[in-house]
């Protein structure tokens, strides 16, 4: 699996406990009278599993060159359809969405889709279809007490969320509405507006947040089988790891907007990133030829005081190294946020900056070359080592929800024990700012030899890359 989630709770549509659910939710509404029996008549897509106004189809060219009726949206072929169906009064619901969007500006994220959603509203809003024929339809649920009818499937399929908690017994009430939908940008209207209309309509509250993601192509190109250019997540996460394959998703995916898949950038942005950069930050100030005491060093506040720009011969660390300070200090809140805000990109990015700087500073000072035998040395060799340690105990620390599996040999390479590991526990160099280490002159961890392998290298090279 790509994201290590038991799937206990996912229930089939058609389990009898969500049979009642569903059955229950549509009786709410019919009581409500909020669902009414009519002639619905309209472009239909049968793969989009939908009505469609006049101005969401238009004609393309079909495999004959002949011109046929598609959707705008997603170029699925349309046909008109003329069905007697239950109805519900979504038109009733078009001020109630757009109050809600207004008053929660965060609702849906990324803004652009919620700016989508509001333009969306500005237009007419039809009631809408939510049964089909049992003849079209058969294995759906039937609409109670009309077995000529089956419920629509998107009906059917939101209302999951609620049989999954308990819903209708009074159990669900203890989960909803502290609920946040993660959905792709293809079903956004389903989940912007049919579905906040249908709870609306049953009395129960909208959910917490809607998270937008949009879709990867390859080289350009959307994913299809037609194309033969479907890429395989099992072979990925073969050859890129569980832990390197979510990095690259995750940090190369902006919801905002289609993002490009190849190989060649996956082998990039990993051997950069986590296998050089971090792999080799990691590796350089643990080894035994720095480090042969395998401990914390004590870090020396005469060699970097906490005040930048004092003069005095013992004083080593220069203006870039309190940039250092503050940019990793900064960087916990900072992380939170994006995570909270659905821009893991964004958060990778700044721990990623962080990465950088710290090998900056790891060249400037180029431990190696300091001996430990000197009196005038040894402390700054101590103290570089150790703010080394500290940026890389952030560093693994924020990236357990991304790398649980790489965070997790950083940390515990580092002697970081597992209560110690959250961000209520993460203090960032408290040596300099006068308080007590708990780290310092602790043993480092096991050998883990490499962090992240290299992608694209035969192993001898890849042992010789991180050699020190």
């Amino acid at each position: 699996m790509l994201y290590p989630a038991k799937p206990g709770g996912i229930r089939s549509c058609h389990q009898e406990r969500h049979r009642a659910a569903v059955q229950h939710f549509w009786g709410v509404l019919a009581a409500r009278g909020l669902l009414y029996k009519g002639l619905y008549e309209g472009w239909y897509c049968a793969s989009d599993e939908c009505f469609l106004p006049d101005s969401k189809v238009t004609r393309r060219p079909g495999p004959a060159g002949e011109l046929r009726p598609v959707s705008l949206e997603s170029g699925h072929p349309v046909s008109w359809t003329k069905e007697e169906n239950y109805i519900f009064r979504l038109s009733q619901f078009r001020e109630p969405l757009r109050r809600w969007l207004r008053s929660n500006p965060r609702a849906i994220v990324p803004e652009p889709f919620h700016h989508a959603v509001l333009k969306w509203l500005e237009e007419e809003l039809p009631d809408l279809s939510v049964s089909r024929r049992s003849s079209h339809l058969p294995w759906g649920i039937p609409v109670p007490g009309d077995d000529s009818q089956t419920i629509y499937v998107w009906v059917d399929a939101l209302v999951n969320y609620l049989t999954v908690i308990g819903y209708p017994n009074a159990e669900f009430r203890s989960w909803w509405p502290a609920a946040s939908h993660v959905i792709g940008k293809d079903i956004l209207k389903f989940h912007a507006i049919y579905w906040p209309a249908l709870l609306l309509g049953a009395g129960l509250s909208l959910p917490h947040r809607i998270y937008v993601h949009s879709h990867w192509t390859v080289c350009g190109q959307k994913m299809s089988k037609s194309l033969g250019n479907v890429v395989d997540p099992t072979a990925c996460l073969r050859r890129y790891t569980v832990d390197g394959f979510r990095y690259f998703l995750l940090r190369q995916g902006v919801p905002s907007w289609d993002c490009d898949y190849y190989d060649e950038k996956v082998v990039k942005l990993l051997n950069s990133e986590l296998a050089d950069a971090l792999g080799g930050l990691l590796n350089r100030c643990t080894a035994s030829r720095i480090n042969p005491s395998g401990t914390y060093p004590a870090f020396c506040t005469a060699c970097f005081p906490s005040e930048p720009g004092l003069q005095g011969p013992s004083i080593r660390a220069q203006a870039e190294d309190y940039a250092l300070v503050s940019a990793v200090a900064a960087l916990p809140a900072q992380v939170a946020e994006h995570y909270d805000n659905f821009q893991i990109y964004k958060a990778l990015e700044a721990v990623s900056s962080c990465v950088r700087q710290t090998n900056g500073f790891v060249q400037r000072h180029a431990p190696w070359k300091l001996s430990r035998e000197s009196p005038v040395d040894a402390p700054w060799l101590g103290t570089v080592l150790h703010v080394v340690l500290e940026c890389l105990r952030v560093f693994g620390t924020l990236l357990q929800p991304v790398t649980p599996n790489l965070a997790d040999k950083l940390l515990s390479r580092l002697g970081v024990s597992a209560a110690e590991r959250g961000l209520g526990e993460l203090h960032f160099l408290p040596r300099f700012y006068g308080h007590q280490c708990p780290f310092e002159g602790r043993s480092l961890g096991p050998e883990i030899g490499l962090l992240f392998p290299r992608q694209g290298q035969p192993r001898a090279r890849m042992v010789k890359a991180h050699g020190t």
